[in-house]
């Protein structure tokens, strides 16, 4: 970890109460942004591995550096007012990408403590997700590409919300404005990144970034968890927050093909054969599962589908208006 990184992970006001030991444990023994099974070995073998590892894991681990550098650029602008550090967007020394600038992105001035500080412990880890893959695939690593997290009428996130009806065709929708805007800016994207490492785990060779894909699945788990519950609660007292999430859901339902896998949050009715006295109870929608309890998966086709805000097979447009880099940049024509 560079200077410059270190400098802005220190910029987490409530870093000392909400690291403690565990969150002290996991930076140091895990390594930079592995929250989870991978360990500080695989960053200590990092070009090594990456040596060893097929030409297909590569491209897959570029193809989610992609979506980390947008995630951790969304929150990082959101929680500290800044993007990421140069040193964190250049093209590794084998790789032939061109570095793109962030469109937009600004701080939020949250009125809820506890929004703020999610924002600034998810923030943390995406930024760690961006050091961490950009050290396994050491030389062959991607440059970050243009990206648009702006909030004028036609930017990602306004077309985004003018889809779900959140806004009206044509007007802005600012993901910076207030807690609840956040949160529904967050809640497009942590869905998207659990279902994009549940579907590419199961297309990597190398034990090693199967465990790195594991971990940071993990950690997404967790951030859309948060994100849901959130919004979830606030909710109750705020019922177009349900509504809204729910147009999102159905938004990236619409863009990724013609199953019906895609959830929001509003309340769900449990129809349990096996024990009839839960029939008809209520239960809250945190986490999105099939009847089988399992998240499911998205093709990378499909996560550029909803990042590119087009069903049809396309290489570039919404958040990433110049396509993603990489060789897996293309959306499914759906």
């Amino acid at each position: 970890m560079t200077d410059t990184d270190q400098q802005l992970i220190e910029r987490l006001e409530s870093r000392a109460e909400r690291r403690s030991e565990r969150r002290e444990f996991f930076r140091t023994a895990l390594g930079a942004g592995a929250v989870a099974a991978i360990g500080a070995t695989a960053v200590a073998i990092g070009s090594t591995a990456m040596a060893q590892a097929s030409d297909n894991d590569a491209a897959i681990l570029n193809f989610a550096l992609n979506l980390e550098y947008l995630e951790a650029q969304f929150y990082s602008f959101a929680a500290f007012g800044t993007g990421l550090p140069n040193t964190l967007l250049t093209p590794g020394s084998a790789s032939t990408t061109t570095q793109g600038a962030v469109t937009g992105g600004r701080a939020v001035s949250f009125t809820d403590p506890l929004v703020a500080q999610y924002a600034r412990e998810i923030a943390q880890d995406e930024v760690n997700h961006v050091t961490f893959l950009r050290t396994q695939l050491a030389s062959a690593a991607v440059a970050q590409p243009a990206i648009d997290i702006g909030s004028t009428a036609t930017s990602a996130f306004s077309v985004a919300a003018q889809a779900a009806k959140i806004v009206a065709a044509g007007a802005a929708f600012d993901p910076y404005a207030s807690d609840e805007n956040f949160l529904q800016a967050a809640f497009l994207f942590e869905d998207v990144g659990v279902s994009a490492y549940r579907g590419a785990s199961s297309l990597l060779t190398s034990k090693v970034y199967l465990e790195a894909a594991a971990g940071i699945l993990a950690a997404e788990a967790y951030h859309a968890s948060i994100i849901r519950t959130v919004l979830y609660s606030k909710g109750l007292q705020t019922p177009s927050l349900r509504t809204n999430t729910d147009a999102i859901s159905n938004v990236r339902d619409g863009l990724d093909g013609t199953s019906d896998d895609d959830q929001g949050i509003s309340a769900v009715t449990i129809a349990n054969s096996q024990s009839p006295a839960l029939n008809d109870l209520t239960a809250s929608n945190i986490v999105p599962t099939g009847q089988d309890g399992l998240a499911y998966g998205r093709t990378t086709g499909q996560v550029l589908n909803i990042v590119y805000l087009n069903s049809l097979g396309v290489s570039k447009g919404g958040f990433f208006p110049n396509g993603v880099n990489g060789s897996i940049a293309t959306s499914t024509a759906n």
